[in-house]
């Protein structure tokens, strides 16, 4: 399974000197599309998700296993002048380097962009931080929970009248990693016209933010700030959640003509013409009706029963999968969003598939995600090290190589 990854970036090496979730986010992706990814980790311990204790599979982080695969990784101690200088050299033969530390900390371990930049003027540097690098909170560290209620996303997340809530996923993390990706191949773009570098960065609370932009559109038009809606739209009814005898169905009327189509389905016609309910303006005025007077109805019968009768009508409707519901349906398993990959410790394991395709150039999920220190001696070799140099950084502690 560790044979060299294809894709549209293949050529592009990638050091990644981020953890957690956020940078390693957007080294997978770059990974995925066929980038070289070499991840640098401290040690001992490595990349704080390696000690997330649940779940594990045969005593190996599963979330770290999730996020860190295609990639190599080696070890380095950047408090040791040679360990510095070790990286110093990966960087230097370095298309992009990716780091989430918080800012002014690559300055103190004289990895300054000015420097890294006059060493290699063709360098991407990717920051993602917590809140960006200018600003009042620029130096102030950064964390998924704490972006989302800085952003304004918990404040429009849950049901009407309950406590502030955040999405079940971490949103401000996965997303910065994705928009770090973005602006990592939009500098590869300009590079390849002029051949210079150039420093990208991005932050938790951007990302979140960003995620806002229908509530935003209704914030600057109106002066108001939109609360929560369940899993209700801020901005057409009905277009949310509703219950049926066995479970939950997601039903999209977003436009006139569905909501008509909707309300044939349901068996009353009627509606189409009630005052409460006869455009979008007048639904999302009586809401809280509208809810009840759909859910009387969708409790009648299964899931299964609705869901025939939408598709036949042509109304968009879906699902409330579990986790497991979705990753084990057949359109996913078509779209190769679940792989497996066999791991040394771990055995066979599996993870989300990359979810952008190609047609000439398609990603692939060749390696399982590096044990500590698994690719030091060889990536050390290939910049140039002889194995006297490397057994010399491993003994003096500058460098850690597994096994």
């Amino acid at each position: 399974m560790n044979t060299p990854a294809s894709g549209p970036l293949s050529g592009l090496r990638v050091i990644e000197l981020a953890q957690i979730m956020a940078g390693p986010t957007a080294g997978m992706m770059l990974a995925d599309m066929g980038a070289e990814v070499i991840k640098v980790e401290k040690f001992p311990g490595g990349d704080d998700s390696r000690a997330y204790r649940e779940p594990r599979v045969n005593g190996v982080s599963a979330p770290y296993m999730i996020l860190n695969r295609n990639k190599r990784g080696i070890a380095l101690n950047l408090k040791h002048a040679d360990g510095l200088q070790a990286l110093l050299r990966l960087i230097d033969s370095a298309d992009v380097l990716i780091e989430n530390y918080r800012p002014g900390t690559l300055d103190k371990l004289g990895l300054g962009w000015d420097v890294l930049h006059a060493r290699n003027p063709g360098l991407i540097l990717c920051s993602v931080t917590g809140y960006g690098l200018q600003g009042p909170m620029a130096s102030t560290g950064g964390f998924d929970l704490i972006a989302q209620g800085f952003s304004g996303l918990m404040s429009i997340t849950g049901e009407p009248g309950r406590p502030p809530s955040k999405p079940g996923n971490s949103v401000a993390d996965i997303n910065s990693g994705i928009l770090a990706a973005t602006g990592i191949i939009a500098a590869y773009v300009h590079r390849l016209k002029t051949g210079q570098g150039q420093r990208v960065d991005t932050s938790l609370m951007e990302a979140a933010m960003q995620q806002t932009y229908w509530h935003a559109a209704i914030f600057f038009a109106t002066g108001q700030s939109p609360g929560p809606l369940g899993s209700g739209h801020v901005l057409a009814a009905p277009y949310q959640a509703f219950q049926a005898r066995d479970g939950w169905l997601n039903i999209g009327g977003a436009n006139q003509a569905n909501w008509e189509r909707i309300c044939e389905v349901l068996g009353h016609p009627e509606w189409r013409t009630d005052a409460r309910f006869h455009d979008n303006t007048a639904r999302m005025a009586n809401l809280p009706a509208l809810v009840e007077a759909i859910n009387r109805v969708m409790v009648t019968r299964d899931r299964a029963d609705w869901m025939a009768a939408f598709e036949a009508a042509g109304v968009p409707a879906g699902p409330v999968h579990s986790i497991g519901e979705a990753l084990s349906h057949p359109q996913a398993l078509a779209r190769d969003m679940v792989v497996e990959l066999d791991h040394p410790v771990a055995g066979k394991t599996r993870a989300i598939g990359a979810p952008i395709k190609f047609s000439d150039t398609p990603c692939s999920v060749t390696r399982h995600a590096p044990s500590l220190g698994e690719h030091t001696r060889e990536v050390l070799a290939e910049h140039g090290y002889t194995e006297a140099q490397i057994d010399a950084l491993i003994a003096g502690g500058a460098a850690l190589q597994e096994g």
